[in-house]
């Protein structure tokens, strides 16, 4: 876990996080860990898919890690810092507690966020809007399976790295990011959710479940999407000056390892 440590304090208005997928061999729980240490905020919202029932229903994983970063969104709750969860497809069954308190942390279908700005940001997960998911979940239970056997490889293969004393490097995003199709299905997500977010009336919309984030202007509406802490380790931010930023934690390890200035993108 040393290893691991950025030794970064700093402090942010809200922070967003999704896709963790605790319960799986995937979860980089420790890095994931390493940044809710780090960072210091008022809200925190649990944008969906935080733990895996789809394969803890298969198959038990449950590491001193991940038990261990549950108890660390349960203290922060404790402490006064304001944690909404907002199950997603892999943690559907949570659904069934919608506007219950969990350990002070408030179980939501949706929540809307209404920044420093004034800026009124949709949150939720986003496979609502998903039409593999909608419409035919047998094809999405059959493609994480594949994606389950692509993550083992990726885990391998940075033990592999990390041996080396390389830095983290994710071959699925890697491979996801030259699929030509993969690339459709993320441009007519980001697209989608935008236009719903615009029908709703709301300045933009913060999401996961494709694990791929991105933060940027779609038709004059807001897209963000935090990403995942399978592949991507990022997490989305408002910062005290009211703008939004996407936290790219592999990169703060890189940092780190490499001493170089990280620059992030802003809106």
């Amino acid at each position: 876990m040393d290893g691991y440590s950025t030794k970064i304090k700093k402090g942010y208005r809200t922070v967003w996080i999704s896709d963790l997928h605790l319960g799986t061999s995937g979860c980089k729980s420790e890095l994931l860990l390493d940044f809710l240490k780090q960072i210091k905020t008022e809200t925190i919202y649990l944008v969906g898919d935080i733990v895996d029932g789809w394969r803890l229903k298969k198959k038990w994983y449950w590491p001193q890690s991940h038990n261990d970063v549950v108890q660390k969104l349960l203290r922060k709750a404790r402490k006064g810092i304001k944690v909404i969860f907002i199950p997603g497809n892999h943690d559907e069954a949570a659904r069934k507690y919608i506007g219950v308190n969990f350990g002070d942390i408030k179980i939501m279908k949706y929540a809307i966020h209404k920044t420093i700005k004034g800026k009124k940001l949709w949150t939720i997960h986003g496979d609502q809007f998903d039409g593999i998911i909608k419409h035919a979940k047998w094809l999405a239970y059959l493609g994480d399976k594949g994606y389950v056997a692509l993550i083992k490889i990726n885990t391998l293969f940075n033990k592999f790295r990390r041996f080396f004393k390389l830095p983290y490097w994710s071959l699925s995003q890697f491979l996801k990011h030259k699929v030509k199709k993969a690339v459709s299905f993320v441009s007519a997500y980001e697209q989608i959710m935008a236009k719903e977010a615009k029908r709703r009336g709301y300045d933009g919309v913060v999401c996961g479940h494709i694990h791929k984030a991105e933060l940027k202007i779609i038709d004059g509406i807001i897209y963000a999407n935090d990403g995942d802490w399978v592949e991507s380790l990022t997490a989305l931010v408002e910062n005290y000056d009211g703008t939004l930023e996407i936290i790219d934690w592999s990169e703060k390890v890189k940092q780190q390892h490499n001493k170089l200035i990280l620059t992030h993108s802003k809106i």
